[in-house]
């Protein structure tokens, strides 16, 4: 990155260059997202940016002055995550211009998603656009990118069949269950978080027939009203841990930092149940439950990676789909970088 002058680019790390345990350490959970807002508001020179922070990704995608800005951004954020920029340098994603307009529609049409097809990133990337555009921190080039990116994702999604089947985080989650079980009328299921996964979680399990749910938050008015939804039962958070033993099956998708079900915690759950097996399904990043319960006897431990495994098994029957959408997304993708390029320099023309 020597040339000198204004560039478009993209830093980050997704779960193609990054391991689970990485992609955890750099996830932008609590007040971490906002506090690296800040950070980039205060940097000198960095025109625009939009954080996308995901299970499976961290992007920063921005406008800088000079190619050195990208550099002094890369210091900003491996400082906040206290990670050695050595190794960031090894499992980061940094791609600029074109390539970076190119990344941002595969991205949002879910071709680069480790359960291709998924429906859930376009949702992602336009929140994370909104919230940008909030905060004030978009501008000419990446309101343009961001807008036509979503027109180029719909088109996709219409014309060709990269979504048939509705791969999702949860739909997986379910198959899996379904798999362990054969079938799910008498399981027992816990879902721990009541958000946008959580909710989708529980329609999910309650649609292939299972009688019993419930759901703990952190938020007890939350998780009281995605129970109503279901006529399942609310637990308060703090009192999870009771009620793990009684059930079967136990799904986590908190915006907690740390873990949330400990080693401790699923012990004392396991002595409860003698010798019947408990399921953790683990949806979060960073992750919600402590990798070491999966040592315990009779306990068994699902997270992200495990579940984009399974959906791999099907993905041969999407590959002759995704080469079709990235050509497709190879001619938008030149088209758009044609009109945002001499953004970038300050020329805005009309079309």
């Amino acid at each position: 990155m020597s040339a000198p002058g204004p560039i478009l680019f993209l830093l980050g790390a997704t779960h193609h260059t990054a391991p689970l345990e990485l992609r955890e350490k750099l996830a932008l959970a609590g007040d971490k997202l906002e506090a690296l807002r800040r950070e980039l508001r205060a940097l000198p020179d960095l025109r625009e940016f939009t954080v996308l922070n995901t299970c499976n990704r961290v992007e920063i995608y921005g406008v800088a002055a000079q190619p050195e800005v990208v550099a002094r951004l890369q210091s900003a954020f491996c400082a906040l995550h206290q990670m050695d920029p050595a190794l960031f340098e090894r499992i980061r994603l940094l791609l600029r211009d074109g390539q970076a307009v190119q990344h941002l529609l595969e991205v949002a049409a879910g071709v680069d998603s480790q359960m291709v097809g998924e429906a859930e990133i376009l949702g992602q990337v336009k929140d994370a656009y909104v919230a940008a555009q909030a905060q004030g921190t978009t501008g000419p080039v990446l309101n343009r990118m961001f807008q036509k990116t979503f027109q180029a994702a719909k088109h996709v999604r219409t014309h060709t069949a990269i979504g048939e089947g509705q791969i999702s985080v949860a739909s997986v989650a379910v198959d899996l269950a379904l798999k362990i079980f054969g079938q799910l009328e008498r399981c027992r299921v816990l879902v721990l978080g009541a958000g946008e996964i959580g909710g989708k979680t529980a329609r999910a399990f309650k649609s292939r027939g299972v009688g019993q749910i419930s759901v703990s938050s952190r938020r007890f008015e939350q998780a009281e009203e995605l129970a109503r939804e279901f006529g399942a039962r609310a637990i308060p958070f703090d009192q999870m841990g009771e009620a793990l033993p009684e059930v079967d099956i136990a799904v986590c998708s908190t915006a907690a930092p740390e873990a949330v079900v400990t080693h401790g915690m699923a012990a004392a759950a396991m002595r409860r149940r003698a010798i019947r097996p408990l399921f953790f399904i683990d949806l979060a990043m960073p992750r919600n439950i402590d990798p070491g319960v999966a040592t315990l006897s009779n306990v068994f431990l699902y997270n992200l990676d495990d579940l984009a495994r399974i959906a791999d098994e099907n993905l041969a029957l999407r590959q002759a789909e995704t080469l079709r959408v990235r050509a497709l997304l190879t001619e938008k993708a030149d088209a758009l970088w044609r009109q945002v390029a001499p953004r970038i320099n300050g020329d805005f023309p009309e079309s």
